[in-house]
């Protein structure tokens, strides 16, 4: 695991800016997103936030976590390079596309109870992980494990061109998400998974 000096004060403090103008505030989270952000440049040793789409980032809940991780990464669900695979866990995968190298990253399980001599002096205990996240040292506040993806970052990107239209609903299916089921070509939601049902009578 290669290691390197850690991003500047100034850099982070940017970046918190910015994720901070999307809420109107800063919370503990938008930082936890910057420091994973952050440390995943030196560890897939990129030059992050990216202008292209060599990274990819699995984050695993949504919401301001989110946003402090695009900052940092420059990836974003509208570049499709930002996958949100909701586990309600406040962690992310991020996945070098062209080495294939990737990093899951999380906070450490201690951190909730280490956080004290980071922020002495602070009015609530939310107050003291907002600051406490942004001075810890990033080995005492996350944890990187090493993985491989289980599923295909190619079959998820897919390309621009891969398009057809549902058999059921007549509704256009882009990035090859069509299902074959008895023949026909359905969406995901003709096929049985959708995630809304009709109102009666309409």
């Amino acid at each position: 695991m290669r290691t390197h000096e850690p991003p500047s004060a100034t850099k982070m403090q940017s970046l918190l800016e910015q994720s901070a103008g999307m809420h109107a505030h800063l919370c503990p989270r938008q930082v936890l997103g910057v420091r994973m952000g952050l440390w995943a440049a030196e560890l897939l040793n990129l030059e992050l936030p990216q202008k292209d789409k060599r990274l990819h980032v699995f984050a695993e809940t949504d919401g301001c976590f989110v946003d402090g991780v695009s900052v940092a990464t420059g990836c974003w669900v509208g570049r499709r390079t930002l996958h949100i695979l909701d586990f309600g866990k406040v962690a992310a995968t991020f996945v070098d596309s062209r080495s294939g190298e990737a990093f899951r990253l999380r906070p450490r399980l201690t951190v909730r109870e280490e956080w004290q001599p980071y922020a002495p002096g602070e009015p609530t205990r939310w107050h003291g992980y907002l600051a406490a996240y942004q001075r810890m040292p990033v080995a005492q506040l996350l944890e990187a494990t090493p993985v491989s993806l289980s599923l295909s970052l190619e079959a998820l990107i897919s390309t621009p061109e891969a398009r057809t239209r549902c058999k059921a609903c007549g509704e256009e299916i882009f990035n090859e998400r069509q299902i074959e089921q008895q023949g026909l070509t359905l969406c995901p939601g003709c096929a049985g998974g959708n995630y809304f049902v009709l109102r009666a009578g309409e």
